[in-house]
């Protein structure tokens, strides 16, 4: 059992659209949120033996149950409660599966119920619960309706939505969906009451134990204060050894998620000209299997990484997983998946390539495919008109309109100071190399040969010593001659190689591996600061966290010697605070992924779990209720605006470390 406290509790997780988070502890202590910290509202109450209780959201003076844990495993979030002489078990499943894309795709959560007698006496239990109307607007002033409609095989169900339904009407960071229709279906194995109301149901409920028998809204509706809400009502009796279960459904049509290119692209899981009724009813049916299979994965998964780091990257990794996936929405466009990021509380940027790079471990893991799904949009950009430069893009636009580069663009033009073009060469030569690798061929380069040498090229150019530029932690402003942005060149011109040789091209191969090589040399002599390497060339005195190091193992290049990693993750221990060690000595914040790639170079484990501890520590500790933040003090465990970021998926380095037989090295 994990004792992780997590900053926020993932509940329903599917895209950056269809979230919502528990903000505190006791599931009844607070109202639910979107990421981005909006009230998206759920609430459940337990009548036992004709009294009230509250188990979920925040309602009233009804008292709460007794939460008597939480578990957060990679798939599923499990609270138990007690009152009365009963306990509850309610599991959030979000049956994110990242080999089987059709369960991946499906935007349906389970929330599942099961109540048993612990006094060995009888209990009479109805459950009340509900999903409000917040979670299909932008703000408040929106109108909404709701509709009954029948699903097949599974019967009657409950729908809301906007009125205007504009979809892909605004684009931006902080911004909830307000197109598509929110479903809530019961369970069809008891006898349920449904009901779509405003939040005065609730008052109701708890006086009654019922339901009103008729709808109180029949036309669209503002949302307000008082949102109208999606509510049903079942009973659990138990007798005095015996137990009930049963689970509910929730459920998101988006209609069409992406507007590609000026063409709007429907989910992944439309394609084929599936139906919504079709997605719901499968969901309802596929509950028990999936929840085995759920169940089975994140035991899995848990062990490995229990494994490779220990029993505090094991929880580190299964808080992360869901919001690394979640950050993302999978479309399919000419027979092929397209798996697009938002950087989420960072600028809302759609496809941002050093947001796909820190991301790709846990990705390469289970699904390459989604890793190429990631850079497609990037290759397709950059061989337009509408991109003449000799780098590489950091983005195609800002979620959900993937039109075109939007970063540091003013009145739809470039401001080329601001880029990060040694950045964006590397992580993509990078990306795909450890993409060929895992796939033990070339064909993802090939496609796409002709850009990927014109950045290599690039990077052999303009690489070594960077001119005075941006690289992925733009917050720390602009920064010439940096050392671990010349070690991103001298890994992307390796990769490079790397990807000549799986093309059987020796002569490539051996030209630019000698390059790096070389590079590499130069780098150990012109960073040398004594007992470690500098932040930049020029300054003697300073440090940095040299996370783009791990590629010197994972790829078995042997471009740098083991004293290098070495001699960096002892400075790394020496300058550690409280929360972990900062990104570099200018500052006291630092990076989540980062700090556990940097983490990665030691050999010893103790001094792997010696830094990520403080991570852990941080993640149990910090006042910022929200989703993982990967931006945060070292000193005071203080978010630093970043949150729900795709960037976690780069927490599972370790784990692709420690099974680094999956990328097919050459030997």
């Amino acid at each position: 059992m994990s004792s992780l406290r997590p900053p926020a509790v993932p509940l329903v997780t599917h895209h950056p659209y269809f979230s919502v988070w528990s903000p505190t502890e006791h599931l009844g202590e607070s109202t639910t949120i979107h990421w981005t910290g909006a009230e998206n509202g759920l609430v459940g109450f337990a009548v036992i033996d004709g009294r009230p209780y509250r188990f979920a959201g925040e309602h009233g003076e009804i008292p709460t149950m007794d939460q008597t844990n939480v578990t957060v495993q990679p798939t599923t979030t499990r609270y138990s409660f007690r009152a009365a002489g009963i306990e509850l078990e309610v599991e959030f499943i979000s049956p994110l599966l990242l080999e089987d894309f059709e369960i991946l795709a499906r935007p349906a959560t389970y929330v599942s119920f099961c109540t048993r007698s612990i006094d060995r006496q009888s209990h009479y239990i109805s459950i009340y619960f509900d999903v409000t109307g917040e979670w299909c607007v932008d703000d408040r002033k929106q109108t909404i309706e709701s509709n009954r409609i029948s699903i097949p095989d599974v019967g009657p169900a409950l729908q809301i939505g906007t009125t205007t339904q504009e979809i892909h009407g605004h684009s931006g960071d902080d911004r909830r969906i307000d197109w598509g229709y929110l479903y809530l279906l019961p369970p069809s194995d008891l006898t349920t009451d449904m009901i779509v109301s405003t939040t005065d149901i609730r008052d109701t409920f708890v006086s009654t134990g019922q339901l009103s028998q008729s709808d109180s809204l029949s036309g669209p509706t503002e949302v307000g204060d008082t949102p109208p809400v999606l509510a049903c009502v079942f009973e659990m009796n138990v007798g005095a050894t015996s137990e009930r279960e049963t689970f509910l459904t929730v459920a998101y049509d988006e209609r069409e998620a992406i507007e590609y290119f000026e063409e709007n692209l429907q989910p992944y899981w439309r394609r084929n000209g599936k139906t919504v009724t079709e997605m719901l009813t499968s969901a309802v049916a596929d509950f028990p299997t999936l929840r085995e299979r759920c169940a089975e994965f994140d035991s899995v998964l848990k062990q490995r990484c229990r494994s490779a780091g220990g029993e505090t990257y094991a929880d580190i990794t299964a808080l992360a997983y869901r919001q690394a996936i979640a950050a993302h929405t999978l479309v399919e466009y000419d027979d092929t998946p397209l798996f697009f990021s938002k950087e989420c509380f960072s600028n809302g940027c759609i496809a941002t390539v050093d947001v796909t790079y820190p991301s790709i471990p846990l990705f390469l893991l289970y699904a390459p495919d989604l890793v190429k799904g990631m850079l497609r949009p990037i290759f397709r950009y950059a061989r337009t008109d509408d991109w003449p430069y000799e780098f590489a893009p950091h983005d195609v636009g800002t979620y959900p309109k993937a039109n075109g580069q939007t970063y540091r663009t003013v009145d739809g033009e470039l401001v080329l100071e601001n880029q990060m073009p040694i950045e964006e060469c590397g992580n993509i030569l990078i990306t795909t190399a450890a993409i060929c690798l895992r796939d033990g061929c070339s064909s993802f380069a090939d496609d796409n040969w002709k850009l990927l040498t014109q950045w290599a090229e690039y990077l052999v150019e303009n690489g070594f010593d960077p001119g005075e530029q941006l690289c992925t932690d733009d917050f720390a402003g602009h920064l010439a001659h940096n050392v671990n942005l010349s070690l991103k060149a001298i890994f992307g011109i390796a990769s490079y190689g790397i990807l000549c040789d799986l093309r059987g091209d020796e002569d490539r191969q051996e030209k630019y591996l000698t390059l790096a090589n070389q590079m590499a040399e130069d780098w150990t002599h012109d960073a040398d600061d004594g007992e470690h390497f500098r932040l930049t060339f020029d300054r003697p005195g300073t440090w940095s966290l040299k996370y783009n190091l791990v590629w010197n193992d994972l790829f078995d290049l042997d471009l740098f010697d083991d004293d290098v990693a070495q001699r960096e993750v002892e400075k790394y221990l020496e300058e550690q605070n409280e929360y972990g060690t900062p990104l570099d000595n200018r500052e006291t914040y630092t990076k989540a992924d980062w700090l556990l790639w940097a983490a990665t170079l030691a050999d010893d484990e103790s001094d792997f779990e010696q830094l990520i501890d403080p991570l852990w520590q941080f993640l149990d500790e910090t006042h910022d209720r929200v989703p993982f933040a990967d931006w945060y003090d070292t000193d005071t465990a203080e978010r630093s605006r970043f949150q729900h970021r795709s960037v976690v998926g780069g927490l599972f380095l370790k784990l692709l470390s420690h099974e680094k037989h999956l990328l097919n090295s050459q030997e």
